[in-house]
């Protein structure tokens, strides 16, 4: 199951997150604030990837009654995904030496990607 606006949501963030780190090597000239802001997107695209799957996965076992749900299983999955995303922000931060506020700027695309596509729903 596939949602349009989520698809569209995913391909406006990804370019909303190149397009602030165009602007944060300009603004800094230095290419690794660059780098900063797409590990960023990269952890918030991972997240957004994450969670949009097991709500899909939760819609589909809804819709389909003969699969039981296993909670335990969920919540191992949730558990396991946020552990490889500290993980990730761990390495990004203290072992790539990344901005924190370049991270901070790239995992907030998803919530610009957001503001512009109710923007578009409000103009329609």
């Amino acid at each position: 199951m596939h949602d349009a606006l989520l698809d569209r949501l995913q391909r406006t963030a990804t370019v909303v997150c190149l397009v602030m780190a165009v602007v944060a090597m300009v603004v800094t000239r230095n290419w690794w604030s660059a780098v900063s802001v797409i590990g960023g997107g990269v952890l918030i695209g991972i997240s957004f990837v994450s969670i949009r799957g097991g709500i899909e996965t939760l819609a589909d076992q809804a819709a389909d009654r003969a699969t039981r749900p296993t909670v335990a299983r969920a919540v191992i999955k949730l558990v396991g995904r946020y552990a490889l995303l500290a993980l990730l922000a761990y390495v990004m931060i203290a072992r790539l030496r990344l901005h924190p506020l370049g991270l901070l700027a790239g995992a907030s695309s998803v919530v610009a990607a957001a503001v512009l596509e109710a923007g578009r729903l409000f103009k329609k």
